[in-house]
């Protein structure tokens, strides 16, 4: 019986889904002209289901994002962007290991 029991544990456990990785992307954001502007374009990325993290730079014109690939997507967090009035492009991408 106990056997049984951690086998179809075991067979649970492996039915699970993958956990989604987090992504770390930044977007090189060249409409920022004044200090405040990180300030919108930080709210808009973070406003994005499955942002964790966003930190826009005026004086780099990038926004550098960390975001879980299972609720959203580059694209979501340049159309926010965009949406916000500045629009973005993707300057790098990779995929944070844990």
């Amino acid at each position: 019986m106990t056997i049984r029991l951690i086998l179809a544990l075991f067979i649970g456990l492996l039915s699970l889904p993958a956990p989604a990785a987090m992504k770390t992307v930044t977007l090189s954001v060249p409409g920022m002209t004044c200090a405040a502007c990180p300030i919108t374009v930080e709210t808009a990325l973070n406003n994005i289901e499955g942002v964790s993290q966003a930190d826009a730079s005026y004086p780099d014109r990038e926004a550098k994002v960390t975001f879980d690939d299972a609720e959203t997507s580059v694209e979501a967090l340049t159309q926010a962007t965009a949406n916000a009035g500045y629009p973005s492009t993707v300057k790098t991408e990779k995929t944070d290991k844990e």
